[in-house]
């Protein structure tokens, strides 16, 4: 009887040990979804939870929906739990006896199959009603109409109706809620599969190689929103970044315009501009009024209106400009860029060339 004795009382540690468990974790999980649900102060930190853009908020309020379901029934799960644990513990009383045996009960079977089933179908509603709102929604006049295509590893953006081609940045006009202008893309692949992903304008849609998906934003205030790509496509995944800059209409204007222009032609820079055209620079990417016609790398002929290069990995200035050419793998390793092993005046020159191209 010591030896029960001692287990009954080594009983009480263990519970009380499992409680506090239990509430850690489940204090953990609050606390989670309460820093999920704060708005970001640092707009380098994404959040699905901080939506500026009709689709992203109709993802939001799934999430918030979904979120309460499955809370609800943690707590109720958990509350059954703790109530079972406690009264129905162990007491040395019983360890004379087996406890009764209970063989089937029609009314917990048919609770436990009826209430999942329910809370599936209800999920699955929502779920796709939110789909449907996003997958289906009708494309206005005014819709500006943008091609995306992902590379290894970096994004290429074609406005087909305005005649623009840039990389990495995307530029789309606010849009006024009593007068839409969402942006609907058009998602292609290169090589291998990716992910387009603005947490805070639209969710992941997937780019799949000979296959094209679709996407819209439709940003209801200006800024910039930083994205990525959200599926595994090789080494430099991680740093397969894209940044969206949500513009007002004038600014948007001014935009377009300034890169419907040519490329600079300044005779300043002519040297820089052999260099482009007599290395293999020509082979993987273009500049207008140039032979440069690559595809295989970013469109050049704006590059310095681009607060990025290398797909958001670095700053575009002189000093990052100047180290990407002669050793990309120092700020990508795993690029698919070569370095170009230029003399230091032609990297002068270049580098010079390529600081004109507003």
């Amino acid at each position: 009887m010591r030896v029960v004795d001692a287990m009954q009382k080594a009983d009480w540690p263990a519970i009380i040990g499992r409680a506090a468990g239990v509430a850690l974790l489940l204090a953990g999980v609050l606390l989670a979804a309460g820093l999920c649900a704060a708005t970001p102060q640092d707009s380098s930190v994404t959040s699905i939870f901080d939506s500026h853009s009709t689709p992203a908020d109709s993802i939001r309020h799934l999430s918030f929906f979904v979120l309460g379901v499955t809370g609800l029934i943690f707590l109720v799960v958990f509350s059954l739990l703790s109530y079972v644990v406690v009264k129905f513990r162990s007491r040395a009383a019983d360890t004379e006896r087996e406890p009764a045996q209970v063989y089937g009960s029609t009314q917990i079977e048919l609770a436990w199959t009826v209430i999942p089933i329910l809370i599936v179908v209800v999920l699955f509603l929502a779920t796709a009603r939110v789909i449907h709102a996003i997958q289906d929604a009708p494309k206005p006049a005014e819709a500006v109409e943008v091609t995306a295509i992902g590379h290894q590893f970096w994004w290429e953006f074609l406005y087909p109706g305005l005649g623009i081609v840039t990389a990495n940045e995307l530029h789309v006009p606010v849009s006024d809620p009593s007068r839409p202008t969402p942006t609907f893309l058009r998602l292609l692949s290169a090589d291998t599969d990716h992910s387009f992903w603005i947490p805070q304008l639209a969710g992941k849609t997937d780019l799949i190689p000979n296959r094209v998906n679709e996407t819209w934003l439709d940003p209801h205030e200006t800024g910039l929103f930083l994205g990525q790509c959200a599926q595994y496509c090789g080494t430099q995944h991680a740093k397969m970044l894209l940044r969206v800059y949500v513009d007002s209409p004038e600014e948007f204007k001014a935009w377009v315009s300034a890169q419907q222009h040519p490329a600079n032609q300044d005779a300043k820079e002519a040297a820089g501009r052999r260099v482009f055209e007599r290395t293999a620079c020509l082979n993987c990417h273009a500049i207008n009024g140039t032979n440069g016609t690559g595809r295989f790398g970013p469109d050049l002929t704006h590059l310095m209106s681009r607060r990025t290069i290398a797909s958001g990995a670095a700053e575009n200035n002189s000093q990052n400009l100047r180290l990407w050419i002669q050793n990309p793998d120092s700020i990508k390793p795993g690029s698919l860029m070569p370095a170009m092993k230029l003399s230091d005046a032609e990297l002068d020159a270049l580098v010079g060339y390529l600081e004109s191209l507003q």
